[in-house]
């Protein structure tokens, strides 16, 4: 019977959310479109002509974001956004798809190829694990989520590049930070107001790699 009543609430309460009104609104495939839309506005991210990378893509509301910011004139992508996700996700104009598990070598040596040479302006994550409702099993996954992300972004972020990963706060959450501190020179926490105010998620936001951190030295920077 709790069960029952409890997914009747969340039902009432996703029907009558506002963020959800305005995703179907404007056609975005879920609300956390609007999580990623305050986060690169407050921080001056994403402009025609950059490479992204989104990471944990569907169903594709990100991506969607990605490519409403970098259309140029005539409706023509200026840019590239590639997205990755283990589950299907429909085809988003110009936006190129790899349906794999990001935490399996095979997959992520598909993404880095795809990539190629090419340097990455910015990486996004909003990918989380199945979580166990034990603490310590989940927070090891999460910090191994985040481990990836970031990893992939010391391969392929240009030295001014970003990344924007999601993290729980809770048991693990300061080593993510610490770490991310480690190789970026900036690390801000974000908790947009489309996020759910009982939902402990945060999203962290690193950007210019430090001297020494990046691999892509050999890369040069588009000109401002």
């Amino acid at each position: 019977m709790a069960k029952k009543k409890f997914s009747k609430d969340w039902v009432n309460q996703h029907i009558n959310d506002p963020y959800v009104k305005m995703a179907q609104q404007k056609g975005y495939r879920a609300r956390a479109a609007f999580k990623l839309l305050e986060i690169l506005d407050a921080e001056k991210l994403l402009r025609p002509g950059d490479t992204v990378v989104d990471l944990g893509a569907a169903p594709g509301s990100w991506s969607q974001v990605a490519r409403e910011r970098l259309v140029g004139p005539g409706g023509v992508i200026d840019g590239r956004i590639i997205a990755l996700d283990l589950l299907p996700m429909e085809p988003i104009a110009g936006v190129e798809f790899i349906q794999g598990d990001f935490r399996e070598d095979a997959v992520l040596q598909k993404l880095k190829q795809i990539v190629g040479d090419q340097s990455v302006d910015l990486v996004i994550s909003d990918m989380a694990p199945n979580l166990s409702g034990v603490s310590s099993a989940d927070s090891a996954r999460i910090q191994h989520v985040c481990e990836l992300a970031q990893e992939f972004a010391l391969d392929h972020l240009s030295p001014k590049g970003a990344l924007i990963v999601k993290a729980f706060h809770g048991s693990g959450f300061s080593q993510i930070v610490q770490s991310l501190k480690t190789d970026f020179t900036r690390v801000v926490e974000r908790k947009p107001k489309a996020s759910r105010p009982k939902s402990a998620e945060t999203f962290l936001v690193a950007q210019g790699l430090k001297a020494n951190r990046s691999r892509n030295t050999d890369r040069v920077d588009r000109l401002e």
